[in-house]
């Protein structure tokens, strides 16, 4: 089966979350994000390897991985807004990864702990 190259900086893009989330988290002067976004980068991580797993059980090894540069901590506001472009990039993206009923539902996954995420960025303080 034919590999999609979108998949590689799909992936690459959620994993970087993680790593960003982590450097977020050490910086942030806030208890509840520091929280919030550990519960991300941890949380993520399962989400990642499962929906890899899944897809290369049917397409085949991925390959096309890239770099994705880091930001340090401005404001929490900030790290909403990248939360939030991350959200809106899975979105675009989604369809374009795939159409299998049972990677989209993965892709829900994700998106729920994005969105939770935010909430608890927003909300809790």
């Amino acid at each position: 089966m034919e590999n999609n190259p979108l998949v590689g900086q799909f992936v690459s893009t959620l994993m970087a979350s993680r790593t960003q989330a982590h450097i977020f988290h050490l910086q942030t002067p806030s208890f509840a994000a520091h929280m919030a976004l550990q519960a991300y980068y941890e949380g993520i991580v399962p989400l990642i390897d499962g929906l890899v797993e899944s897809y290369q059980g049917k397409y085949g090894i991925i390959t096309g991985y890239g770099n994705i540069a880091m930001q340090e901590y401005q404001s929490c506001e900030a790290i909403i807004m990248f939360f939030e472009t991350l959200c809106m990039y899975v979105e675009k993206s989604r369809g374009m990864v795939c159409q299998d009923s049972y990677l989209q539902n993965q892709i829900d996954t994700i998106v729920e702990l994005i969105k939770s995420t935010i909430y608890k960025l927003r909300f809790l303080k």
